[in-house]
């Protein structure tokens, strides 16, 4: 599995499904088509160097959109035409296409138009199919709207070209990359034209827009085209008028943005007094993978399938380059875990109830039960415990109902075992101590177990024999006692098949930790500290074991050896929960998630951290450690740990990352094999078939 250079093409980001994007400003010289062209070439250049797909500009930005009655003078409109001519002229030899506001001739009228242009060629004429005419807006004064005028085609620069709000274009080389324009006001009503486009296949969503600012605007269209984004699962490129538009009796802020699905990837700063442009790499394959688990998606297409059957495609090729581009978009190393402050106690608070909430019904459903936990003093069960602690209190339940036990086995420490027992005490909670080595012992001798004869093996049996018994003496506790066992391991385990099953950590009768990620619970433990969710000298305890290093405490370790580290033998927590996410969530392939996890995880000093993550703890991964590592979570999550999900103990869904429930989010062969995902990891990091 080592690394040396990458196969060809690796780190472009055209090769990994991304596309680079542009919404751009330019300083507008009032009815001066030629002046304006310049400053658009000047931005197309730009954005050309930069590797951009595609560049958006405002609404009318070749004439400006404040110019009133002039837009009907035969002079300006010459210009424009003439203007437009040698902007697709010098277009021939730049990456982009190029999206720009003019108005257009077409017949009797005038039309307020996108112009879409590439490599020396308008490839059409999207139409604004409505136009404002309340409050400051008269455009019906000069144009006639576009919504009738769908299949047409008109005259640019002497050249007959596709006309028409219907229009789609197709790039043939970048597989999922469709556009479709749309001008201002053409987004502010109920059916927009780019929904109709995004049911017959648009992913890209261009809106040109002149709209002078008014206070409280800016959020308006934050909110259109966010929402237009997550509805349409789609990314919104939106670009508004700036300096040099007249200021008769209005203010312009060249506010331009870049939305996918939801989230935004982008922006520039409000009322710049020079040009600008906003830049970044939107994921085809993620819109594409919505779209595709999301089947609403499609059966709302179904019911508009006359409108949308009627759109046109207009097919170009791209030509991206292949080289390296670096990605022009934020990657959390935390992909469960917000960097924004505000944000993650928002997700934190969200995920402690949600666990709350759902083991509270699971008590009263079944005749409120004592509780039974097993509590090692790591991470997973001591937040498990917490939302033990919760749940009995708002039940209005003694928390002594709770109860927890430690069961110290070979290699359990005095420093996990004393948190286990200041835990207990903090929290109020019945708490007792079984020591499982004189059973292990006693099995290990009946089942004829080197060790028990005084060898140090110890092999998957010799640590099962202790996770197993550990369990059993839960179960039977929660039968002499009218309890039920809690179970305390975490989504990532269960992701990687890190448990023992059966009888073992893999079973309960309701895992309260199953939809949390390992990478989130030290937040969520964070959080609970932070909020002041528990009495004060709980806080101690708490931080302690935060500070402890994730192990299973199976194996003996002498006096100057290691103590044994799951993270060691599996890999770090942090690249398998990076994998799970985008396996999960978006089905990526192996090699488009070492792409992201070595943009994500090579530089320390990059990018943001969650909050709270001590700074002198931070660290990174190369190339090598990431792909040795996807291929451990691949081969155990494709190709061996199904069988312990598909018998997982029922627990909530948490994350909208995914779950593993086989009742809900993800269903499997236990007998499956992680092939094809071993030979595309290889065949694009290594160039290499994956064989051995």
């Amino acid at each position: 599995m080592s690394v040396g250079t990458p196969a060809p093409g690796f780190r472009s980001l055209y090769r990994h499904g991304f596309a680079r994007v542009a919404t751009c400003t330019i300083e507008v010289n009032l009815a001066d088509p030629e002046r304006n062209v310049d400053a658009i070439l000047d931005q197309a250049r730009a954005c050309d160097a930069d590797g951009v797909a595609i560049a958006v500009f405002a609404e009318l930005c070749l004439t400006g959109y404040s110019i009133d009655d002039l837009l009907l003078a035969d002079p300006l409109l010459r210009a424009t035409d003439a203007a437009l001519g040698r902007l697709v002229a010098e277009s021939a030899h730049l990456l982009p296409v190029l999206i720009v506001g003019a108005p257009i001739r077409h017949r009797n009228r005038l039309y307020n138009a996108a112009v879409v242009i590439h490599r020396g060629r308008v490839l059409g004429v999207a139409p604004k199919s409505l136009l404002p005419t309340y409050r400051e807006f008269y455009e019906r004064r000069h144009f006639a709207p576009g919504d009738d005028q769908r299949g047409g085609e008109c005259m640019v620069d002497g050249h007959r070209v596709p006309f028409g709000p219907d229009l789609l274009f197709e790039a043939e080389d970048v597989p999922g990359l469709v556009l479709h324009a749309e001008v201002c006001e053409d987004m502010w009503v109920p059916i927009p034209p780019s929904a109709e486009a995004a049911l017959a296949g648009a992913t890209v969503l261009a809106n040109l827009s002149g709209s002078p600012i008014t206070v409280g605007r800016a959020d308006d269209r934050h909110l259109l085209c966010r929402s237009a984004s997550a509805r349409c699962l789609a990314a919104y490129l939106y670009a508004a008028a700036g300096r040099g538009e007249s200021s008769n009796d209005l203010a312009w802020d060249g506010q331009t943005m870049i939305y996918e699905a939801g989230r935004l990837l982008a922006e520039t700063p409000r009322f710049s007094e020079h040009a600008q442009r906003a830049v970044t790499d939107i994921d085809l394959d993620l819109l594409r993978q919505e779209r595709l688990r999301q089947g609403t998606f499609d059966d709302n297409r179904r019911t508009h399938t006359r409108r949308t059957e009627e759109f046109r495609t207009v097919r170009f090729r791209l030509n991206p380059p292949d080289g390296d581009l670096g990605l022009e978009r934020a990657v959390d190393r935390f992909p469960f875990v917000p960097d924004d402050e505000a944000r993650l106690a928002q997700d934190c608070y969200e995920a402690f109830n949600i666990q709350v909430a759902a083991l509270e019904q699971r008590m009263r459903a079944i005749g409120e039960p004592k509780l039974v936990i097993g509590v090692s003093g790591g991470l997973d069960s001591t937040h498990a415990l917490l939302v033990a602690a919760q749940a009995m209190d708002r039940l209005g339940r003694p928390r002594t109902d709770i109860l927890g036990y430690t069961l110290p086995g070979f290699a359990t420490s005095e420093h996990t075992r004393s948190n286990a027992w200041a835990l207990g005490r903090a929290l109020g909670v019945t708490f007792a101590e079984i020591d499982i080595t004189p059973a292990a012992r006693e099995m290990l001798d009946k089942i004829g177990h080197p060790f028990a004869d005084g060898e140090p093996v110890y092999d998957v049996t010799f640590e099962n024999v202790q996770a197993g018994l550990r369990t059993d003496y839960l179960f039977r506790i929660a039968n002499a006692t009218g309890g039920i066992v809690v179970g305390t391991g975490d989504l990532s385990e269960m992701a990687l098949g890190w448990c023992t099953y059966g009888v073992g950590d893999q079973m309960s009768h309701y895992a309260v930790n199953v939809g949390v990620p390992k990478t989130m619970i030290q937040h969520l433990v964070r959080w609970v500290i932070a909020s002041g969710q528990f009495a004060q000298e709980s806080t101690q305890v708490l931080q302690s074991v935060l500070e402890t290093r994730i192990t299973p405490e199976l194996v003996p370790t002498g006096e100057d050896e290691e103590v044994q580290s799951t993270e060691d033998a599996i890999g770090p927590y942090s690249l398998h929960d990076f994998t799970l996410y985008y396996v999960l969530r978006h089905g990526f392939a192996p090699s488009k998630i070492a792409f992201l996890a070595e943009h994500a995880w090579r530089d320390p000093d990059a990018g943001a951290w969650p909050p709270g993550f001590p700074a002198g703890a931070r660290y990174s991964y190369d190339l090598a450690e990431i792909r040795r590592w996807l291929e451990v979570f691949v081969r155990r999550f494709f190709g061996f740990s199904q069988f312990k999900r598909t018998a997982i103990p029922n627990g909530p869904k948490v994350v909208a990352g995914g779950a593993l429930s086989p009742r809900g989010e993800w269903r499997a062969p236990s007998d499956g094999t992680a092939a094809i995902w071993v030979a595309e990891l290889a065949q694009a990091v290594d160039g290499t078939d994956g064989s051995e």
